[in-house]
């Protein structure tokens, strides 16, 4: 798939220009690039250049994932809001959700975990910034996840939670530091999915080009 330029599928706003000005990704990969960048106009924070752990590999399947149409499930509203015109899956605040964490003596998010994999099944892309705990869940449940993105931020675990992640072999995007939290996981997302639009675009014309 041709994933198109790092501009393509993205807004060419002011923020990004000053992103350029202020720091040279050009070392990174077509797609370590798109989400860095992404991640980076979402939080202002210019440290995710250093600290987000990207594979390109792992990206570039997750793309074609999203361009397939998966499942995607969201640990929290706040991060399913942040993914526009894309249906997502969030069980986080359902009511069964709560019912299950009570009688399972298990927590809000392990039971969310457990609700949305019901519905979605394996190979879905996983996108967690609130809730640290929905890692450990994904991770014992056998989800077969065709891709998480783990951004949860806090200072109780999260680190943790994300380094046994990249530990449990599944492909993830992480990152290594306590920081992250719903706008940047959404936003990774979104970099992958304007990826997966771009190089569709790109397919397209090239189908109909004589």
């Amino acid at each position: 798939m041709n994933y198109g330029s790092i501009a393509d599928g993205m807004p060419e706003d002011e923020a990004y220009r000053i992103v350029r000005s202020r720091i040279d990704l050009s070392r990174l990969a077509p797609l370590s690039r798109r989400v860095t960048e992404r991640v980076i106009v979402a939080s202002a924070d210019f440290d995710y250049a250093t600290d987000l752990v990207c594979d390109e590999r792992v990206l570039a399947a997750g793309v074609e994932e999203i361009a397939a149409g998966v499942p995607v499930i969201a640990d929290g509203l706040t991060v399913a809001a942040g993914i526009p015109g894309y249906p997502v899956i969030c069980k986080s605040e359902e009511s069964l959700t709560e019912r299950l964490s009570r009688t399972a003596g298990i927590s809000r998010a392990a039971a969310a975990v457990r609700l949305a994999f019901g519905q979605a099944g394996p190979g879905a892309i996983w996108v967690v910034g609130c809730a640290a705990g929905a890692l450990a869940e994904i991770m014992s449940r056998n989800v077969q996840p065709a891709l998480v993105i783990a951004l949860p931020v806090g200072l109780d675990g999260a680190a943790e939670a994300k380094d046994a992640l990249r530990a449990s072999g599944l492909p993830a995007l992480t990152n290594v530091s306590e920081k992250g939290g719903a706008a940047v996981a959404a936003a990774a997302f979104c970099a992958l999915a304007d990826a997966a639009r771009a190089g569709a675009g790109a397919g397209a014309a090239g189908q109909a080009a004589p």
